[in-house]
């Protein structure tokens, strides 16, 4: 019989997307066995991912205290909405998925009080009767790794390894069609530009957005500018009068056809840099050090990661950005931004390149190597 397996990973879109190589291998099943049904738990921001992920046959959207923001009251009656989704869905195993920064023990916590009998994640606190695998970052394996690999180790902890001909990349289904896709970009290549971010520390300049846009299509690109519902102005403003601007106009089934027709992606550390890779498209990224390019980088796909990555915010996880003038993305001109446009379109860009982080190329860096 298909076993129901809880995948709970909590915070942003792009979190979920790099948790796909995970949800693939706790799909496929236990050791060769018939395989599984995962259902996602995931917070408001994260659940249109989850959705794209294949693998995924249901998800659960429950705001999580310790990682929403702003965070929901912990009331009963929220708890009691995450018991009675728990208890509905029938599963009996989880396995949780953190990054570094978080603890999966008030959810452990919350899973065993629903009847879940089995949970894996990883801890640096003693977990005592709450986790049943309990891998222990920094010694159990390393930090510094790319956070698709991390949450695939916490799966493979708990029993379960990608299948054979799995390469272990990003990966989404159920994208928008090309009659849609048609209608919204049009026919011949484009370059996108999506300059909104998660949170302030994260964002280049709009103006220097819009000057990139201008460059680009002096250089004979066709520019099409993405943007969420609450990014209208933002979007109009880079676009200008020569770019497509869809600000707005797509959801993310709808945006990540559009970036997978794209040539080039050109975005912060967002959602949308990880939905590009896992559609496959190069991404010039405008990584602010906040926190680590290893982990955060766009995954196995080529990449011209830009930004001071030892800027005095590194590392920081600030959201407001904490030294006057954001100098770690602010100092990268429009400029920059085309050449790199100009090398990934060109497929020439640099494996050793000084503005990329680690593997280019598709290939997974053993572990063991970092």
């Amino acid at each position: 019989m298909r076993r129901r397996v809880l995948v709970a990973r909590l915070d942003s879109a792009g979190d979920v997307l790099l948790a796909g190589p995970a949800v693939r291998a706790i799909a496929a099943g236990d050791h060769g066995d018939s395989p599984n049904d995962v259902v996602m738990l995931c917070g408001p921001q994260g659940a249109a991912a989850a959705r794209l992920l294949p693998g995924v046959v249901d998800v659960i959207t429950w705001s999580a205290p310790w990682i929403v923001d702003p965070a929901p009251e912990p009331t009963p009656g929220l708890v009691a909405e995450l018991h009675d989704a728990v208890v509905a869905v029938g599963a009996d195993e989880a396995v949780i998925l953190t990054s570094f920064h978080q603890s999966p023990l008030p959810l452990a916590l919350l899973l065993r009080l629903a009847g879940v009998r089995r949970i894996a994640g990883a801890s640096v606190d003693y977990a005592g009767s709450l986790l049943d695998v309990r891998l222990k970052p920094g010694e159990d394996f390393p930090e510094d790794q790319p956070e698709a690999e991390r949450a695939l180790g916490i799966a493979e902890a708990a029993g379960y390894v990608l299948p054979p001909g799995d390469d272990g990349r990003l990966q989404v289904a159920n994208l928008a069609g090309a009659d849609e896709l048609a209608a919204l970009v049009g026919s011949g290549p484009y370059v996108v530009v999506h300059p909104g971010a998660s949170v302030p520390a994260r964002a280049w300049p709009p103006l220097h957005h819009a000057a990139a846009v201008e460059l680009l299509t002096a250089t004979g690109f066709r520019v099409v500018v993405t943007g969420g519902p609450g990014e209208t102005e933002l979007t109009s403003t880079v676009a200008g009068p020569e770019a497509l601007d869809l600000g707005g106009r797509t959801d993310l089934p709808v945006l990540g056809a559009v970036l997978a027709g794209a040539s080039v992606v050109i975005t912060g550390n967002t959602g949308p840099a990880h939905l590009a890779a896992a559609v496959g498209t190069p991404v010039v990224c405008l990584f602010s050090p906040v926190v680590p390019a290893v982990r955060w980088a766009p995954y196995r796909v080529p990449v011209e990661l830009l930004g001071d990555q030892n800027a005095p915010c590194a590392l920081s996880r600030a959201r407001i950005c904490p030294v006057q003038g954001h100098p770690c993305l602010s100092n990268v001109s429009p400029e920059d931004v085309v050449d790199a446009a100009l090398r990934l379109s060109s497929g020439i860009s640099s494996l050793g390149s000084r503005r990329s982080i680690g593997r280019t190329d598709g290939r997974r860096t053993p572990r063991g190597n970092r």
